[in-house]
């Protein structure tokens, strides 16, 4: 079995993710697509580093195109911080998100990120969405150091914050091609490719850091479900490729 496995998963469902998939399809990488179905084909401006930066949804007709060959999760409904809200409105965020998304992509979605900055999640909310939904894992913003398996799905940690730490994105980057592993360690990077049009070369870095993780033959490349999966985390579930 190959130990080390690379992972990406991205938020809010932008039409940045076009050209962010094609840089990905480009080396071989794969990602996981976290949406708000209820927010699909809105158009927003954000106000980034004195920039105004498109923050335009994906139309939910054109969901199952876009992403075909990445995994989209669920996101909630309309990007609520679930941490303040009662048990029936989490559930109602969570499930109908991935209800109307599983409907959208044409397979059951199993996944999620949780919306919001800040403190986006505890053990209630964890315990809510396991207890109550098909959602079989969920990703904080919280950034771990560890590329070992965790054992807590639904308050599962990633490693680095993409485009926004590059130094840190490198070196751990470089730390991981160099391991030499012989369990299962994962590699899990997280952002919004809105945030690479904060400055003009942004995309460039990003671009740099997949060529350096991209096209090893002892990784893994797969979305979140995927890899989870590969370790034999999810067994059972429906995904939207095979490993």
């Amino acid at each position: 079995m190959q130990w080390k496995a690379v992972t990406f998963s991205y938020d809010d469902g932008v039409t940045q993710d076009i050209r962010l998939i094609e840089l990905l399809n480009q080396y071989g990488l794969k990602c996981t697509f976290n949406l708000n179905s209820e927010l699909l084909g809105k158009k927003g401006i954000l106000i980034r580093e004195n920039k105004r930066i498109a923050h335009y949804k994906i139309h939910p007709e054109d969901v199952k195109f876009i992403y075909d060959g990445h995994e989209v999760a669920a996101h909630t409904l309309t990007h609520p911080n679930l941490t303040g809200l009662d048990e029936a409105e989490i559930i109602r965020q969570v499930e109908q998100d991935r209800i109307n998304l599983s409907e959208l992509v044409g397979y059951e979605v199993v996944g999620m990120a949780y919306p919001c900055g800040g403190v986006n999640n505890n053990e209630r909310v964890a315990d809510i969405i396991r207890e109550n939904t098909h959602i079989r894992y969920c990703r904080t913003i919280t950034d771990t150091e560890s590329f070992d398996i965790q054992e807590n799905l639904y308050r599962l940690n990633p490693n680095v914050y993409h485009i926004m730490e590059f130094d840190r994105l490198m070196k751990m980057g470089e730390q991981f091609v160099e391991l030499s592993a012989d369990k299962p360690q994962i590699f899990y990077i997280w952002g919004h490719s809105y945030e690479m049009d904060y400055r003009p070369d942004y995309w460039n870095k990003l671009e740099e850091f997949f060529k350096l993780i991209s096209n090893r033959k002892d990784m893994v490349y797969g979305t979140n479900a995927e890899v989870l999966q590969h370790f034999h985390l999810l067994s059972g579930s429906r995904t939207s490729m095979e490993v």
